[in-house]
């Protein structure tokens, strides 16, 4: 009862800012080299955990071996490959050595960097034995009721003989609210304190915690994002602002471009990652403020069944299924299929929506050193469309946030699939290729009485009658190759890749008649759905070549180095035609260096200090002229970032930076003749961002981030030089965190809380009205053991009002009031 009474005592203190010291006095490891407590041993027994109290490595005849010395019996541990590292963990375990909390052995063979165990979290442990040139292979064997690891060559891939335990990649949610290795900076699997750049990265276990189902809800928790609306209205679909840019075309998955007009599902996704500033060297043209990568669930060697039932307020309903595992006994064929469907409604008058996913993947170990991954997605999205709250001269019209004042039959509908495979093979440990290839075809339609302009005198809000449809291909694909080499002391990792895409894209559109106006204050509807007769068609080919090289480069074990370029080449064949008129035709040719330059130093392991320089590049679109009929030159981009990364503790990492972009050669009105623009305007964003991701004590997880913004015009014909750019806060801050009781008969009962604060933003760029500040909390209460969960969600928990984000013309759209969902899984 005391201890039940003790962990309620240090959950709702931590989680109320409350002083906690005796309670984590007690349950927290002893420091690194202290010797271990009577008191933690005593509540480690009675936890019933088994104490690995020695650590020992040892030369024999199968090579250097491992052995964990227990008190007891201990489980069959779990192996999974990081990088170069061979990760072992072990359950219902804990450290209890003579020399303190951890243990660690540099370079025991020549090709094994680095043997480390630690604790994680109360009641497990975890081996990590990271190689040189790859990940070592081990076999597992009791030893009494201890273990023996035989530690074996390095290799590329796992292998699987008779007498080697196959060690199975199990992705990276495993690392909790701290992951430390992306490959979206750098194109290949690198930990995060060498990447001299910024990357967020948003894991699972935050989405699963927060219980969000859409990718921009999973985004509420990354510095330096926030919405860009475009819901079911904007040609570019739902996007963000990153370091104050539109992301337009910035969202990939797994690498590749992936265009939605639909809200993007986070059902099927291991983890979101966001790569800060200009990143067209690996990514292509884009905007300068970063792209956001989609990290898709992998096909697992033992079989997982998972299925999950979310209900909450305003009728909103969705299943989830997630099965995986192998296809044949040797685990060289292995699937995984993600299913998903959400029937959802909103706190807005006649709006609801429903979504479907179904996203399959094959995994095939041809040979030890070949791989293909095939993998497919189908979605199918129908909503309302809702451009939210008016707005007038003076502001935000001051009507009820549940007002609707489109129609209840417009709506917004899309079927979207992707095919494509991933294929590696690897030559040698020094040397192996990649190709890629992707197949999207998406045909999205929009039916709706779009708001036109607003009498704030009568509070009539004219409509027009819009509509858009057609279809829209794309192609994309590949080849990369990674070489591993010395020059000296100095160590070469490069890439050196090729890609081509291909868009064809056929709309068509119908605007600008006249539909039925509307009363804001008092509001009758028509009803009456218009007749869809477009007028206004496109025919567009757009190819793109793109070749690049880039070499990350170890000077020093603490001074790196990495450098690269990229050239493209885009070629856009655009058609116009008005019905019954001439089709007109446009050609638009540019090409373009990107170059990108980054430099890290660690002064001591944990800390990285890192400056970098980067670059990006995005064609013009191939209708617009000149007044002289010649083309726009593409917007450029570029970037200067200072920056500091550090590992408090293994779970634990905080990381700051400060930066400038600058976005040049924007369009701007030509003031002698305003049907045209000039070349002449410029747009900077300049500021820092602070986050913390982690755990803080164990059950005890956290991840926080901060953003100050200075986004304006640097240079205009017609907007005001020092006008701050549409939506952009100057202050963002989030937090997320929670924690879950570790031991007695409370285990596994947990609370949540977040906070999310936005500042004044400008409406527009004009900077005529302003959507103002907010501060929501959120909050979830949950409950796990064995292989089941259930938890309870709430945002606005205070049901505060607030808007999140204008449209820049006449709608703001506003947030959500007291939302409430219930969710139960279960894992098989």
């Amino acid at each position: 009862m005391a201890d039940n009474v003790q962990q309620l005592i240090l959950l709702v203190g931590i989680l109320a800012g409350l002083p906690v010291a005796p309670a984590v006095a007690e349950t927290a490891p002893p420091t690194h080299g202290s010797p271990v407590s009577t008191e933690a041993a005593d509540l480690r027994l009675a936890q019933g955990l088994t104490q690995i109290t020695g650590v020992r490595v040892v030369s024999g005849s199968d090579g250097w071996q491992l052995f964990l010395d227990a008190d007891g019996d201990l489980a069959q541990p779990t192996l999974a490959t990081v990088g170069n590292a061979l990760i072992v963990d072990i359950d219902n375990a804990t450290l209890a050595l003579p020399e303190g909390d951890r243990f660690d052995l540099n370079n025991p063979t020549e090709d094994i960097a680095l043997i480390s165990v630690n604790a994680i979290g109360a009641n497990q442990v975890r081996i990590a034995i990271t190689g040189l040139d790859g990940p070592p292979t081990a076999t597992v064997s009791s030893v009494g009721s201890g273990l023996a690891l035989t530690i074996g060559p390095t290799v590329a891939r796992s292998e699987t003989s008779d007498d080697t335990l196959r060690i199975a990649v199990t992705g990276s949610g495993d690392e909790g609210y701290n992951p430390t290795q992306s490959s979206t900076a750098t194109g290949t699997e690198t930990p995060l304190r060498d990447v001299p750049f910024s990357v967020q990265v948003i894991p699972r276990a935050v989405i699963e915690d927060r219980n969000v189902a859409e990718l921009g809800k999973a985004l509420e928790t990354a510095s330096g994002v926030v919405s860009a609306g475009g819901r079911g209205s904007s040609v570019f679909g739902p996007g963000f602002f990153i370091r104050g840019f539109n992301s337009r075309g910035g969202i990939f998955r797994d690498g590749i471009q992936s265009n939605s007009l639909a809200p993007l599902s986070s059902q099927d996704l291991e983890r979101v990652e966001v790569l800060k500033g200009p990143a067209s060297i690996l990514f292509g043209q884009g905007e300068p403020g970063g792209i956001i990568n989609l990290v898709s669930k992998k096909p697992l060697p033992e079989p997982r069944y998972a299925t999950s039932l979310t209900i909450g307020n305003f009728d909103s309903y969705r299943g989830d299924f997630d099965i995986s595992g192998p296809l044949t006994p040797d685990q060289n064929l292995r699937y995984r299929l993600n299913f998903s469907y959400e029937d959802y409604g909103s706190f807005r008058d006649f709006v609801n929506g429903k979504r479907l996913l179904i996203s399959p993947i094959l995994a095939w170990d041809i040979t030890d050193k070949t791989s293909i991954e095939f993998y497919g997605q189908h979605t199918w999205d129908r909503e309302t469309i809702d451009e939210g709250i008016p707005v007038g001269a003076s502001g935000i019209i001051d009507i009820p946030r549940n007002r609707f004042l489109n129609e209840d039959f417009g709506e917004f509908s899309q079927s979207q699939f992707n095919l494509g495979y991933r294929f590696r093979h690897e030559f040698s440990d020094s040397l192996s290729l990649r190709h890629s290839l992707q197949y999207q075809q998406y045909s999205p339609e929009r039916f709706v009485p779009f708001f036109d302009d607003f009498d704030e005198t009568t509070g009539l809000l004219a409509r027009s009658a819009y509509f858009a449809g057609g279809t829209y291909r794309r192609f994309f694909t590949n080849v990369e190759a990674i070489g591993k080499f010395n020059t000296g002391s100095v160590k070469h990792q490069v890439l050196f890749g090729v890609e081509y895409r291909n868009t064809l894209e056929k709309p068509e559109f119908q605007f600008g008649i006249p539909y039925p106006a509307i009363n804001v204050f008092n509001p009758v509807y028509t009803r009456t759905p218009f007749a869809v007769n477009p007028f206004f068609f496109r025919d567009d080919r757009i190819q793109t070549i793109g070749i690049y090289l880039q070499d990350q480069i170890e000077i020093l074990e603490n001074l790196k180095l990495l450098a690269g370029v990229r050239y493209d080449w885009s070629d856009q064949f655009r058609t116009t035609q008005i019905l019954g008129e001439p089709r007109e035709e446009f050609e638009q040719t540019d090409s373009a260096f990107s170059p990108r330059f980054g430099l890290i130093y660690q002064p001591i392991e944990p800390v990285s200090l890192y400056a970098s320089y980067t670059t990006s590049f995005s064609p013009s679109f191939g209708a617009s002229l000149n007044a002289d009929g010649s083309n726009f030159d593409p917007e450029t981009g570029r970037q200067i970032e200072l920056g500091v990364k550090a590992d408090v503790t293994d779970q634990l990492s905080i990381n700051f930076a400060l930066f400038d972009i600058r976005r040049q050669n924007v369009q701007t009105p030509d003031p002698n003749n305003p049907q045209f623009s000039l070349q002449t305007g410029e747009v900077a964003s300049r500021g820092l961002e602070l986050s913390v991701n982690g755990s803080i004590l164990p059950g005890w997880n956290l991840t926080a981030a901060y953003t100050f913004l200075d986004a304006f015009v640097s240079k205009d014909n017609t907007f005001a030089v020092g006008n701050q750019l549409a939506n952009i806060p100057d202050h963002q801050f989030s937090l997320w965190s929670t924690y879950e009781i570790q031991s007695g008969n409370l285990q596994g009962l947990g609370l949540g809380l977040g906070f999310f604060y936005l500042s004044d933003r400008p409406g527009n760029l004009d900077n005529t009205f302003t959507l103002p500040s907010y501060f929501r909390t959120d909050a979830a209460l949950f409950y796990r053991r064995n292989n089941w969960r259930v938890q309870l969600n709430l945002e606005n928990l205070f049901n505060i009002n607030y808007f999140t984000v204008s449209d820049e013309f006449l709608g703001v759209t506003p947030g959500a009031p007291l939302t409430v969902s219930g969710k139960v899984s279960v894992e098989f």
